[in-house]
């Protein structure tokens, strides 16, 4: 009778044992599945953005502040005192691209604070593929570039922006800024998931920003630059993708832009996104 007693304990004990260890095999987590658990975060996210409206105050009002400050400080330097509508149609495109990297900075620090107020780990604890968590973030995240996109086009048009190109292309363009913006959320969560506080995390993303955003296409041509600059600027990611923006917009040739800017989303999604998946599992 006591022998009986003993063993089914141990029996009971080694079950649960065995489940926890199966828990973290995402790959036995299907399609179907993980776009369901996708789709559950996604409304998760959404819900707290819906709980806490303050959170769009950045995607609300950076396109307009943004619009109008490099609209009247820059415009009439470049395109001439008074001229400022000739400039609308050059920076608007490229403040298109600087909008996904402004939001992808959002996201990292996101991560981080989730991190600290312990909610990752209760999604790390649950059966669901740990790339869910992070895809959904960037689901929402999105959704908020799109915000911040059709009011900065918004703005664009009031302030006399054309579309010379066609319907399709100008949806093209919104297209690619947020491909390529999805692209940088990866590298963002890499740093969310690497950096210890939200602080430094936003810290460090400014001192990526900064050089890339204002040693590119998107507030001036490069041919007004020095040659060193002009040489930086040629092989940046957000000048190629405020090219393209710009090009499809105004009806212009594209060159190589779009293709070059694809290529960057590409090699970037691929190298950032397997070693932040492998960061969230393995974060303590």
């Amino acid at each position: 009778m006591s022998t009986a007693t003993t063993t089914k304990p141990t029996g009971t004990a080694a079950a649960p044992a065995a489940g926890a260890a199966a828990l973290p095999g995402e790959g036995r987590i299907g399609l179907r599945a993980n776009l369901r658990h996708i789709g559950a975060l996604v409304r998760r996210n959404a819900l707290q953005i819906k709980q806490d409206p303050e959170s769009m105050f950045d995607v609300l009002f950076m396109p307009i502040i943004f619009t109008l400050l490099f609209v009247f400080v820059f415009g009439g330097a470049i395109s001439g005192k008074g001229n400022q509508g000739e400039y609308v149609n050059y920076v608007v495109p490229g403040l298109m691209a600087m909008m996904g990297m402004n939001i992808a900075m959002g996201v990292g620090t996101g991560v981080n604070d989730d991190f600290k107020k312990g909610v990752m780990d209760r999604f790390r604890s649950m059966p669901i593929a740990r790339s869910s968590v992070l895809i959904a973030k960037i689901v929402v995240e999105l959704g908020r570039m799109m915000v911040a996109i059709a009011i900065l086009l918004g703005m664009g048009f009031i302030l006399g922006l054309s579309i010379k190109g066609s319907v399709l292309d100008l949806f093209l363009s919104i297209g690619l800024s947020a491909i390529f913006g999805a692209s940088l959320m990866w590298i963002f969560i890499l740093l969310g998931l690497t950096l210890s506080t939200a602080q430094a995390v936003q810290g460090m993303a400014m001192i990526v920003l900064m050089p890339l955003q204002f040693g590119s296409s998107i507030f001036a041509p490069p041919t007004t630059m020095p040659g060193w600059l002009q040489s930086f600027t040629d092989y940046n990611p957000l000048s190629n993708l405020a090219d393209a923006a710009r090009a499809l917009i105004n009806g212009t040739p594209l060159g190589n832009s779009v293709w070059i800017t694809l290529a960057w989303s590409v090699a970037i999604t691929a190298v950032s996104m397997p070693i932040a998946v492998r960061k969230f599992r393995q974060k303590t």
